[in-house]
């Protein structure tokens, strides 16, 4: 193994720190022009608040934080003050840490485009050798040259952002905005768009507070279900209730995790609350959230102690397949399958209803533990890695990877199943070399999928992937050689004895008793010593030497 690159260690996937719950609000006409009134207003002020976050870059201090709060409490409250404050500071640090990614991302992009326009057009690639392909053509080369230097100007623009802190947000979404250029294309009124933009800009959020009534003083929901919120100060007229608080008509209704929310509540432990509005169905819901205690994580040793189920991810489906402790595969290879096209929430069902079926196989297996990748595609899509192979490039870019770890992470955590994440390195290669046709029987199919998620199986179990072939007849060892899978020449161990095995070997030397007994080069040079020591011929009979 040594043109391979080192190997991760399996590790426990950490359970997910926190909760959320949705419900439906079905409030009234009044009700609804009382809560986009409410979100507009302080929907501008977190833009405002935001612009000037981003105006102050890094210099910003906890006097400029005050000073900004001030600023808000003076047309709202102390307590929305704090809330879009907060909200400002999480988005600038999130588009710094987009930031980040993206410089990497070029840097990446710049460093591959350089390499290939170094090398002559068409001149093939050596991995040994650390060369890689140069451009088809001269065309090509040429096109991107001028690739080149866009990159390095978009490299130059994002790090003079970086130095000076700006960032560059777009509060209702970027594709949202473009999307009022292209009406037509997308089946849309501009009356449409409107509301859809107004409602993705409104702000009706703010966090928990432990100790305080029901958790939240901001947006409060009771035991029973009543939802009243805070209304800013330059609203106050708004007020139906006292200590200008506006209670709505609709009740609220948990259906899923409703009893640990409850318990929190009842307990005043912080619950952080989210109102908004989806303008595509018209409908009103209500998040609630809430951080759980970090519980620890389990020792690998101890979740693998019954096997694991084994799971190959694809952009069509997942393929797993049970292993028992010593890695060997058990039952039939089950594919859970899933359409990723359509909208985003189309997507989102499909995927949890794949998870929920591969939960509750590995549920019926009796395992407490799922073996998957870990996965991350974020530079294994460019261009520049793939070349003009777009199809694949597409394929990638549709795998959830992303998504799918933290959604089986949070829904495996509630069925009491630990998650592994194993090293991805030749997975798909050594499951098709090693275990795809081993499997295939002439009742069963075994893909590639299934024989990569055997793969997983065992990397996370501890066990090598590629297997010893089968030994050659001992009447034509000769002629059928040696195993083709053999261990490395760094593999520990491999300079050792050979087991005893019973019997003697030879006439004069118990076995594993002679000079040479340790060492293996034996069966590599022939001119080397035996195991035995060198042959001398006894002396002869004292009758036979009297009467010579």
């Amino acid at each position: 193994m040594g043109g391979l690159r080192e190997l991760a260690a399996p590790f426990v996937v950490p359970g997910p720190a926190g909760v959320a719950i949705r419900a439906r609000l079905r409030v009234s006409s009044a009700d609804a022009a009382v809560l986009t009134e409410i979100g507009t207003f302080l929907g501008s002020l977190a833009s405002g608040d935001l612009a000037g976050r981003s105006r102050q870059g890094r210099a910003h201090d906890s006097a400029a934080w005050a000073a900004r709060k001030r600023a808000l409490t003076v047309s709202s409250s102390a307590r929305w003050a704090g809330s879009l404050t907060k909200a400002t500071d999480d988005q600038w640090a999130l588009a710094r840490r987009g930031q980040a990614a993206e410089m990497a991302w070029l840097r990446g992009q710049i460093g591959r485009v350089e390499a290939r326009l170094a090398r002559p057009p068409g001149a093939k690639g050596d991995k040994r050798a650390g060369l890689v392909r140069g451009y088809a053509t001269r065309s090509e080369w040429h096109a991107k040259s001028r690739r080149l230097r866009v990159l390095e100007e978009r490299l130059a623009a994002l790090e003079a952002d970086w130095a000076a802190g700006t960032v560059r947000v777009v509060r209702g979404g970027k594709r949202l905005a473009r999307v009022r250029h292209h009406l037509d294309e997308a089946g849309l009124s501009r009356q449409t768009w409107r509301e859809r933009w107004q409602a993705a800009r409104m702000f009706l959020a703010a966090d928990g507070e432990s100790g305080k009534r029901w958790g939240n003083e901001t947006i409060r929901i009771t035991d029973i279900g009543e939802l009243s919120i805070r209304v800013p100060a330059a609203l106050a007229h708004l007020a139906n209730a006292p200590h200008c608080r506006y209670v709505l008509e609709a009740t609220v209704s948990f259906s899923h995790r409703a009893t640990e929310w409850q318990d929190r509540i009842t307990a005043n432990r912080a619950v952080a609350y989210r109102v908004h509005y989806d303008a595509v169905r018209d409908r009103w819901y209500v998040t609630a959230s809430w951080k759980r205690r970090q519980a620890p994580v389990p020792p690998i040793e101890a979740v693998l102690a019954h096997g694991v189920v084994a799971v190959d991810m694809n952009d069509d489906h997942l393929a797993a397949w049970h292993l028992d402790v010593h890695g060997n595969p058990i039952g039939e290879p089950r594919r859970f399958f899933y359409d990723l096209s359509g909208s985003a929430g189309h997507r989102d069902a499909q995927l949890r209803h794949a998870l929920t079926r591969l939960l509750h196989h590995a549920r019926r297996c009796g395992v407490a533990a799922i073996a998957v990748e870990d996965l991350d595609f974020i530079e294994g899509t460019s261009r520049e890695r793939h070349g003009g192979n777009k199809r694949f490039r597409r394929l990638i870019s549709r795998l959830p990877t992303a998504r799918l770890k933290a959604r089986l992470v949070s829904m495996a955590a509630e069925q009491n199943i630990a998650v592994v994440a194993v090293d991805p390195a030749y997975t798909s290669r050594w499951g098709a070399q090693h275990w795809q046709q081993p499997l295939t029987t002439s009742t069963r199919r075994t893909t590639r999928h299934d024989a990569a998620a055997v793969a997983i199986g065992r990397r996370a179990l501890g066990h090598p992937i590629r297997r010893r072939t089968t030994p050659p007849p001992h009447d034509r060892r000769d002629r059928a050689g040696h195993r083709t899978a053999q261990a490395g020449r760094d593999s520990r161990g491999r300079e050792g004895p050979r087991p005893r095995p019973p019997g003697s070997r030879t006439r004069s030397v118990p076995p594993g008793c002679g000079a040479k007994a340790g060492d293996q080069r034996v069966q590599h040079h022939s001119g080397h010593a035996a195991e035995h020591g060198s042959w001398r011929q006894d002396p002869l009979p004292l009758g036979l030497q009297k009467e010579s």
